[in-house]
């Protein structure tokens, strides 16, 4: 038995074929789109923290991923018959079609957006706080569009999977490709000739949407786009371009309340107390170095002044005003303009991956509407890189960048905020050692202009050659807080400095 070409080439002139495949995109395309929202919305429930948001969305994963989509056409198709008002809606084969698809595709998918945000480093969202960008920002911002990124190949194959599963629509007389050829087959027979010119319109809808979206997951892939470093012509033009930042103007501080003022501050993670009762004053234009062994707490009590980790107890104030207080729901409002005026630049540097150089620092500033003018906020942003040396790097994403250069963007980026006050959390701890003196450098350049800094570092010679005061922390407790020359010259009658003195490495 032969197979009739003739007959079969002539299934594509055959207009019903494509008013069925015109049937099949739009269901399809508007399935996928539906189902990515819902499955979004979904994921975000089953992450949330509330049992009546994660256990409803929970369930709702569950059954659907059970049912059959068969079962789930026929029920809904036959609502109308428990619910007579929903026949105006369900009773139309292409509405019944699409919610059936849209509610099993968004089971699916929202296992999908569970995996891309849970792979989305939990620093990105750290970074975002400590820019003072809001939960919706940094999800809109920072952690969806690395999320879809990363799910984009799953996404792309589960379009396919829903273009393969509207063929079962035609069990509610929805007409679309396969019942074409069902009619057809049962009148003339032809089933081998029908059936593969039906394989055909399906594989040619697959390759032409799924190349567009592949098109579109290139686009999004950060990684395989090549560096470009500027030439110097360029870095000259743009020069030409940047805008200084307004920046805190010098002051007598004399009189005024101090930058930073601890009072009692507790930390605890669950049974274990990390932070026991630190009282510490920072004055305004102070630099101030945290030095300790590993677990001393050093990290932890920098992450509570800017609430990356919450208190138990104790009080920080903020330039004489309530900022924090241990135990007690923080003040949205009061929280947001204290943060306004606290940077934080991280040890692994948290910059966002999908943005470039010149973007990264740009972001927030653009959130806050400072400056409202986007290209006002460009020039600035530019004149940032070019303070840290890093004006022919504009261009280039985070991993075209070495550590060293990747820390000099994110203290370019925390600068874009202008801020009174910046907190390092070991900024050159993850660096090789040739590359840690860039990043000192321009620490230094800041300590020199009197910004207020808090450096957790294990640089003993930066510690001491840069700060005003350096303070010792062990155990929890503050065991040393005392100028350099302090430290330098501690002796027995002194034994508490005398152990910052024999940590940091000084020959007596």
């Amino acid at each position: 038995m032969s197979l009739d070409w003739e007959y079969f080439f002539s299934l594509f002139t055959m207009a019903s074929f494509y008013k069925a495949c015109v049937t099949v995109v739009i269901l399809s395309t508007l399935s996928w789109i539906l189902g990515l929202g819902l499955g979004f919305v979904v994921a975000c429930a089953k992450m949330s923290t509330s049992r009546w948001m994660n256990i409803p969305a929970g369930v709702f994963i569950w059954f659907f991923r059970s049912v059959p989509l068969l079962v789930v056409l026929v029920f809904v198709y036959n609502l109308p018959q428990l619910f007579p008002s929903t026949g105006p809606y369900l009773g139309v084969a292409f509405i019944s079609g699409l919610v059936s698809l849209v509610i099993t595709e968004a089971a699916y998918m929202a296992e999908i957006h569970r995996s891309g945000l849970l792979s989305v480093a939990k620093g990105q969202r750290e970074a975002g706080h400590a820019l003072n960008i809001g939960f919706l920002g940094i999800q809109r911002l920072i952690i969806i569009p690395q999320a879809i990124r990363i799910s984009m190949p799953a996404l792309i194959n589960e379009y396919v999977t829903v273009i393969k599963l509207s063929s079962l629509v035609s069990t509610i007389s929805l007409v679309e490709i396969l019942q074409v050829g069902q009619r057809l087959y049962s009148q003339n027979f032809l089933v081998m000739e029908t059936l593969l010119a039906v394989a055909v319109y399906y594989v040619a809808i697959v390759t032409i949407f799924g190349s567009v979206l592949q098109w579109v997951e290139k686009k999004l892939d950060v990684p395989s786009r090549k560096p470009e470093t500027l030439t110097d012509s360029k870095c000259a033009e743009l020069r030409k371009q940047a805008t200084a930042i307004p920046m805190r103007e010098n002051v007598d501080t004399k009189g005024l309340p101090p930058a930073l003022n601890l009072k009692k501050i507790r930390k605890q993670f669950g049974d274990h107390e990390v932070l026991k009762q630190i009282d510490m004053q920072i004055k305004i234009g102070e630099v101030v170095s945290i030095i300790g062994p590993s677990g001393s707490g050093k990290t932890t009590l920098i992450r509570t002044i800017n609430l990356l980790e919450s208190l138990n107890g104790g009080e920080v104030v903020l330039f004489g005003e309530d900022f924090i207080k241990g135990g007690q729901k923080p003040n949205s409002k009061t929280v947001r303009q204290g943060l306004q005026r606290i940077g934080m630049v991280f040890q692994s540097f948290n910059l966002f991956p999908h943005k470039t150089a010149l973007e990264n620092i740009m972001l927030a500033p653009r959130y806050h509407g400072k400056p409202q003018d986007k290209e006002v906020n460009r020039n600035q942003a530019l004149y940032l890189l070019d303070r840290v040396g890093l004006l022919a790097h504009a261009d280039k994403y985070p991993h075209q960048l070495s550590g060293g250069q990747q820390q000099r963007v994110a203290i370019a980026r925390t600068l874009a905020l202008s801020p009174d006050i910046i907190l390092f959390d070991e900024p050159t701890s993850a660096l090789d050692p040739e590359m840690v003196g860039e990043v000192l450098k321009v620490i230094q350049d800041l300590a020199k202009e009197g910004m207020t800094l808090v450096i957790v570092t294990h640089e003993m010679d930066f510690a001491l050659s840069v700060s005003d005061r350096v303070v010792m922390m062990e155990h929890g407790v503050v065991q040393a807080d005392a100028s350099p020359a302090e430290i330098t010259n501690a002796n027995s009658e002194t034994p508490d400095l005398l152990r910052a003195k024999q940590f940091m490495g000084i020959e007596s």
